[in-house]
């Protein structure tokens, strides 16, 4: 096992999170549209000199590329804002509230005043080739099983537009995405191996969970690594799929650096991608400071008393606990819940239906949905909670037997369900039926008359009860 403090290994993060509702600085809506495209434009962009008179490496990195830009979008999910035609709107207020509420849970000073920037990006990502980006809070701190990890800085800034599409001379974006409100949150270089790296991002992730506003999902996300050892250089690692790809591609890195090292050769500041399988691959060099300068449509925000008295919701590791000691759950089945979201659906589900055990219906939420997918083919992750409550409300009621739920949730996906198909057979009808069974099947075992009665009857009857009977006629 390899000594990270003997290699000088240094290690920080940079979690970029989109916020739901409207983009930063227009009306226009944060979903990701699948509308087909009904607008295209080309443009080509050059790299300007930052605050400090100088051009950015990285920038004109880019620019040497000599690469033209194809932008695609719908007219109903983007505005002249995005096509750079039309200055920016007044911030968006909502996101601002919530890069203040994530800013108390990750427990950082607040800045009296909030001044936009921009960032120069000429990979054809903005059509403005820059960024705006304003710095909210910063020396926080989160707790991990390894001691503090400092917050360095939390900012506000835009999402790029997603890459469709690369040729030799253009690259292809669709801009539906560009200007969803993103908080970047970097820590410093507190990390002490690859796997504290995970757990640190995971932290984080949790906090961001924690707050409404923040969308959830593929995509919506994003893990930047920035690593060095003794003797090395920053690496900047873009890319990653989830956070179990972490150890693997820092360890990657670490191993790169050491063996460039022992060849003796230079190591460079630069970005590279993670790849699927664990290495990485150069993108750019490393950008710096001379790729910035003040956005002058925007004004500065005098960040007063009234808005920092933002209400920080419970933290998700805080909440889990709590519902594991209240219903008796397993932790795990806790943590599961509070990383899928449902969580408070859970809790709510379970304090209306005592008669109905808190380990199914946690079963029901976490696998039912994957199951039906996997059978049927069936997305019913859009159920809203709503009808989760109908369906358990069935079922402690008596009305429905829980044999049945996986069925209940297959109709309600498909907008087929009618309670009269499950209501319970009476006591009555059963005891005959069960008789008239027993009696045209005499000689079956009675493992094979269960199987023909809960054909009949499935969901109409106790399993339990079912058997009693077939013991009690086939005697």
């Amino acid at each position: 096992m390899k000594d990270y403090h003997q290699l000088g290994f240094r290690c920080g993060l940079e979690i970029h999170q989109q916020l739901e509702g409207k983009k930063l600085f227009c009306n226009c809506s944060t979903l990701n549209s699948p509308k087909e495209s009904n607008i295209r434009f080309e443009r080509f962009l050059r790299a300007s000199a930052g605050e400090t008179g100088e051009i950015d490496v990285a920038a004109l990195y880019e620019m040497k590329k000599g690469k033209g830009f194809i932008y695609e979008s719908h007219s109903g999910d983007t505005c002249l804002v995005e096509f750079d035609e039309e200055p920016p709107h007044a911030v968006n207020r909502d996101a601002l509230r919530t890069a203040l509420i994530v800013a108390k849970l990750l427990n950082c000073k607040v800045e009296d005043e909030i001044h936009f920037m921009r960032k120069i990006v000429i990979d054809g990502s903005n059509t403005s080739a820059f960024q705006r980006t304003a710095l909210v809070g910063r020396n926080g701190f989160i707790k991990t099983s390894r001691g503090n990890v400092r917050i360095a800085s939390l900012c506000l800034e835009e999402e790029a537009a997603k890459k469709i599409g690369d040729a030799k001379d253009f690259t292809r974006y669709r801009l539906d995405r560009l200007g969803i409100p993103l908080l970047e949150i970097a820590t410093e270089t507190d990390i002490f191996d690859p796997e504290h790296a995970k757990e640190s991002a995971s932290v984080i992730g949790m906090v961001l969970r924690s707050v409404p506003n923040v969308k959830r999902g593929l995509g919506t996300i994003r893990q930047d690594v920035n690593i060095s050892i003794k003797g090395g250089a920053r690496t900047e690692i873009k890319g990653f799929q989830d956070l179990r790809s972490i150890p693997k591609v820092v360890e990657f890195e670490v191993e790169r650096q050491q063996k460039l090292l022992g060849e003796k050769k230079k190591i460079e500041n630069e970005v590279r991608k993670a790849e699927p399988d664990f290495t990485t691959s150069f993108l750019r060099p490393m950008p710096g400071a001379a790729r910035m300068y003040p956005e002058t449509d925007v004004p500065p925000i005098q960040v007063t008393k009234e808005m920092l008295e933002v209400e920080a919701p419970e933290l998700l590791s805080e909440s889990a606990e709590n519902v594991e000691k209240e219903f008796g759950i397993r932790k795990d089945l806790a943590q599961l819940l509070a990383k899928s979201g449902k969580l408070a659906l859970f809790a709510s589900i379970a304090k209306k239906n005592k008669n109905v055990k808190p380990a199914f219906i946690v079963e029901t939420i976490l696998s039912a949905p994957k199951e039906i997918k996997r059978k049927y083919n069936i997305e019913i992750g859009k159920l809203a909670d709503k009808e989760y409550m109908e369906i358990f409300s069935y079922l402690n009621d008596g009305k429905i037997s829980k044999e049945v739920v996986f069925d209940v949730l297959v109709d309600y996906a498909k907008g087929e369900f009618n309670i009269d198909r499950y209501a319970k057979a009476s006591h009555e009808d059963i005891e005959k039926e069960m008789k008239k069974i027993c009696d045209e099947n005499k000689g079956a075992s009675q493992g094979a008359l269960m199987g023909i009665v809960m054909q009949k009857f499935r969901g109409k009857i106790d399993g339990k009860k079912a058997m009693e009977l077939v013991k009690k006629y086939s005697e």
